[in-house]
C-alpha cells in the first residue's frame, strides 16, 4: 500500500509570523492516514521546522539549485536545506517552468541532486489547456517524466513523488474530473513502469489543481491517485485540515 501524501504549496504567500500562526492552529489536528507536508517560501523554513517539532507535519521547500555552491546569485544551495532538516522539495512546478525558464533537463539535475543529499523530490508535470484540447496531454507528461527521471537509480525511485498538475486547473477554479485526473495518473504510472518495471507500483503520484475540501474525497477515491499538491486551499488552516478528511 502506498501512503497518501497531502502537501500544501504556499507559493509566495505568508510571512514567518503568519506561517507559525497557521501551524499553531493545525498542530494536534493532523493525525490520520496521510503524510502531511507544507512547502513554504525559503524564509519561513527554519521557523516552520521549529514549530513542527514533535508533530507529524513535514516541511518542504519549493525549489533548490542543483549545484552545491557557486556564483548563482539569488539561488539556494541544497546544503542549506539539508542543514534545516527539510524533508521534501518541489521540482519543476509549472510556474517555475513558465516564469523562470526551468527545463526538463534542469529539473532532472535537481531531482538527482535532491536524492543525493537526502531530500525527497516532488517532480511536477502537466499540460496546458491547448495541449489537452489538441490531444497532446499524454505525450507532454510522458516527455516530462522520462526526462525528469533520467538516471534515477532503481533503488532511489521510491524516494520520488510525482505530482500531476494540469496547468489549466492551477489557481483557475477549474478542476479535472477525478476520472480525468486518474486516467492521466494511470498513464504516468505506465510510463514509470516502462522505465522501472513493477517498482512503479511503489511510486506515489499526486494530483494538483484547485483541490479543496469539497472535492478531495472524490479525488482521493481514485485508484491511482495517492495524494494532492494543494495551493489555495492550503493557505487557510480550516481548509487545510479539511483536506486531510478524505
Amino acid at each position: 500500500m502506498r501512503t497518501p501524501i497531502i502537501a500544501g504549496n504556499w507559493k509566495m504567500n505568508k510571512t514567518i509570523s503568519e506561517g507559525v500562526a497557521f501551524l499553531n492552529e493545525v498542530k494536534g489536528k493532523t493525525e490520520g492516514d496521510a503524510e502531511v507536508l507544507i512547502c513554504a517560501p525559503f524564509t519561513l523554513l527554519k521557523d516552520l521546522k521549529e514549530a513542527t517539532k514533535g508533530t507529524n507535519i513535514k516541511i518542504g521547500a519549493q525549489n533548490m539549485h542543483y549545484e552545491n555552491s557557486g556564483a548563482f546569485t539569488g539561488e539556494v544551495a541544497p546544503s542549506n536545506l539539508v542543514e534545516l532538516g527539510i524533508d521534501y522539495v518541489i521540482i519543476g512546478h509549472s510556474e517555475r517552468r513558465e516564469y523562470f525558464n526551468e527545463t526538463d533537463e534542469t529539473c532532472n539535475k535537481k531531482v538527482l541532486k535532491a536524492i543525493e543529499v537526502g531530500i525527497n523530490p516532488i517532480l511536477c508535470c502537466g499540460e496546458t489547456l491547448e495541449e489537452r484540447e489538441s490531444g497532446k496531454t499524454l505525450a507532454k507528461v510522458e516527455n516530462q517524466i522520462v526526462k525528469g527521471l533520467a538516471d534515477v537509480k532503481s533503488e532511489d525511485l521510491e524516494k520520488v513523488v510525482i505530482a500531476y498538475e494540469p496547468i489549466w486547473a492551477i489557481g483557475t477554479g477549474k478542476t479535472a474530473t477525478s476520472e480525468q485526473a486518474n486516467d492521466v495518473i494511470s498513464e504516468i504510472r505506465k510510463v514509470v513502469k516502462g522505465m522501472y518495471g513493477d517498482l512503479a507500483e511503489k511510486v506515489r503520484i499526486q494530483y494538483g489543481g484547485s483541490v479543496k475540501p469539497s472535492n478531495v474525497t472524490e479525488i482521493m477515491g481514485q485508484h491511482d491517485i495517492d495524494g494532492a499538491l494543494v495551493g489555495g486551499a492550503s493557505l487557510n488552516s480550516t481548509d487545510f485540515l479539511g483536506l486531510l478528511k478524505f
